[in-house]
């Protein structure tokens, strides 16, 4: 299992944080999604196997908004 942390710009209310957060839980191998609206960052835990993070930069930006990736770091499922 991979996760990913992903600054987000551009999050003003919770509505922004629930688009942000069904867009990727759409995306086939996410497992879990984490988005915090105080620090403007996603958390999103993944199977690298089955999507990628060119997928999730695809989404957040169809959303309306603009992305900067922090880190990622395996996670040992």
């Amino acid at each position: 299992m991979q996760k990913i942390i992903m600054n987000i710009n551009g999050m003003t209310c919770l509505g922004c944080v629930s688009s942000v957060k069904n867009v990727l839980e759409r995306i086939a191998g996410v497992n879990g999604v984490d988005v915090s609206l105080e620090n403007e960052q996603v958390t999103i835990q993944y199977d690298a196997e089955k999507t990628n993070v060119n997928q999730f930069k695809e989404a957040i930006m169809e959303a309306g908004f603009e992305i900067n990736i922090s880190k990622e770091t395996t996670q040992q499922a």
